[in-house]
């Protein structure tokens, strides 16, 4: 993982930061931080599908897209991402695609997720890149943001 100065918030804070301005915005609270090969994040942001009314503008998406555009590659190598939730299967192959070095994630999601679970993209034989994966990474904070946002729906 990558260092931080004492005291300053890692990704996976930003990410979850990030994640909580969705809920704000009545999106998924999904967050993602990306940084570069250096440590300096690239780009973050949240779930936008609402806001956008586009289906595929989940926070990963969003990420990949602004830092391609940043560095001026869709090959984001020896870059990391943070993000509060296991990714979709359209994430993964998304992050595959953009042969990310590290994927840092929260919350796993057993009924949606593309990584641990469902298809397991990353794993997949046709799969032409695989980043190091690392789970688990503030789950409680991801799970218990996702859990109440839902909850507040019913």
């Amino acid at each position: 993982m990558t260092a931080t100065r004492p005291g300053a918030p890692t990704p996976m804070d930003m990410a979850l930061v990030e994640a909580e301005a969705a809920a704000g915005r009545g999106e998924v609270p999904v967050g993602a931080v990306l940084l570069g090969p250096d440590g300096a994040t690239l780009a973050s942001d949240g779930n936008r599908i609402v806001e956008q009314a586009d289906p595929t503008a989940h926070a990963e998406i969003l990420v990949l897209r602004a830092a391609a555009r940043r560095l001026g590659t869709p090959r984001l190598v020896d870059c990391d991402l943070y993000v509060t939730l296991e990714p979709c299967p359209m994430c993964a192959y998304a992050i595959s695609l953009a042969r990310i070095r590290r994927l840092y994630f929260g919350a796993a999601d057993p009924k949606a997720g593309g990584v641990e679970h469902g298809p397991r993209v990353l794993a997949s034989t046709s799969c032409h890149h695989r980043p190091d994966i690392y789970g688990g990474i503030g789950e409680r904070r991801a799970q218990d943001l996702l859990q109440d946002f839902f909850r507040q729906r019913r």
